[in-house]
C-alpha cells in the first residue's frame, strides 16, 4: 500500500495526504434515510444512532455495541515514560492499522490539552451502550463519545496510569473530530483518559481531523486572493488620506490570517450509503436492543 505523504506542522503535529485507499475505510460510519447512522469497524456494528428533531435542534439517540478493537497497539510502560512525538508515532501506527478511519484526502494530527469547559466533564459521555447527544447550531455538543465501556477509578490498570498522570508521563488519548456530531470518538486510551479525569485532569490528547483536500483549498486560495486584490487595488486608486496605511496594512494583515489557516480548515466527516438501507439499520437495531435492553 502506498504511504501517506507527511507534512510538518509548527510543533509535533503534521499533515496526512493519503492516497492508494480507494473504497470506504475500515472505521467508518454508514448512513440510511429517517437520520439512520450506523458507526461499522469492518462488518462488526459498533454505534447505531438516529437523528430527531427538525432544523437546529437535534438530537442523536445512540447505543454503542461491543467488539470495538483500537486501531493504535497496546501501549508498553516503557513506551509510555519516553515522551516522544505523538502525531507522528500516532500517524504511523494509523497507517499501519487494519482497523482505522483513514480513507484518501489530508489528515491532521495535533497534540491537545487545552479544552472548553465541560467536554470532559458533562459532554464525556459515561455512561454504557446508550447517550443522547444535542446536536445544536451554534453551540453544537463538542463532547466526547467512548467506544468501549469504560473502567472504573480504582480499576488495576488505571491505577497504573494514574501513576503515569501525576508524573506527567500519561501517553495522550487519540481522539476522531466527526464534524456531523461536532465531536469527538474516543479511539484509543480509555483506561488513561479515567486515569487522568480521576487525578482532577485534562487527558493528553492527540486529535485527528479530516482537513480540506489540495484542490478544494487552492480553489478557495484562489478566490480569496482574487477578492483581495480587488479590495488593495480599489484602495490604491482612492485620494490619499491620514488612514491609508492603516487600511491596507489592516487588509494585508487579514489577507495573510485567512491564507495562514486556509490549508487546514476542517473538511467534512464523510459516511458511506449503508447496504441494505433503513430496513438493515431496522434490523440491527432490534436485535441490539434484544441483546442489550435498556436499564
Amino acid at each position: 500500500m502506498k504511504r501517506a505523504t507527511r507534512e510538518a506542522l509548527p510543533g509535533s503535529g503534521l499533515v496526512l495526504a493519503v492516497s492508494g485507499r480507494g473504497g470506504p475505510p475500515p472505521l467508518r460510519f454508514e448512513t440510511a434515510d429517517g437520520g439512520r447512522r450506523l458507526l461499522r469497524q469492518g462488518k462488526r456494528p459498533l454505534m447505531l444512532g438516529r437523528l430527531d428533531g427538525d432544523g437546529c435542534c437535534r438530537d442523536l439517540h445512540a447505543r454503542r455495541l461491543d467488539g470495538y478493537c483500537s486501531p493504535l497497539p497496546p501501549l508498553r510502560s516503557d513506551v509510555d515514560r519516553a515522551c516522544g512525538n505523538w502525531p507522528h508515532r500516532y500517524a504511523r501506527w494509523l497507517e499501519e492499522s487494519g482497523g482505522g478511519p483513514l480513507h484518501d484526502g489530508r489528515w491532521q494530527l495535533t497534540e491537545r490539552s487545552v479544552f472548553a469547559p465541560g467536554i470532559w466533564t458533562e459532554d464525556f459521555v459515561r455512561g454504557w451502550p446508550d447517550g443522547r447527544l444535542e446536536l445544536l447550531c451554534g453551540g453544537g455538543w463538542h463532547g466526547v463519545l467512548p467506544l468501549r465501556p469504560l473502567s472504573a477509578p480504582d480499576a488495576p490498570r488505571v491505577k497504573a496510569y494514574r501513576k503515569h498522570a501525576r508524573e506527567g508521563t500519561l501517553a495522550p488519548v487519540l481522539l476522531w473530530w466527526v464534524s456531523f456530531l461536532d465531536g469527538w470518538l474516543l479511539l484509543d486510551g480509555h483506561d488513561r483518559a479515567v486515569a487522568a479525569l480521576a487525578e482532577g485532569s485534562v487527558p493528553p490528547c492527540v486529535v485527528l481531523v479530516r482537513v480540506q483536500d489540495d484542490e478544494r483549498w487552492r480553489e478557495t486560495a484562489g478566490e480569496i486572493t482574487e477578492s483581495h486584490e480587488q479590495r488593495m487595488a480599489r484602495l490604491a486608486a482612492r485620494p490619499a488620506h491620514a488612514d491609508l496605511e492603516r487600511q491596507r496594512a489592516a487588509l494585508e494583515q487579514g489577507y495573510a490570517d485567512v491564507m495562514s489557516w486556509l490549508a487546514y480548515e476542517e473538511a467534512h466527516t464523510d459516511s458511506w450509503p449503508l447496504p441494505g438501507g433503513p430496513a438493515t439499520w431496522d434490523d440491527l437495531a432490534a436485535r441490539a436492543m434484544f441483546e442489550c435492553p435498556r436499564d
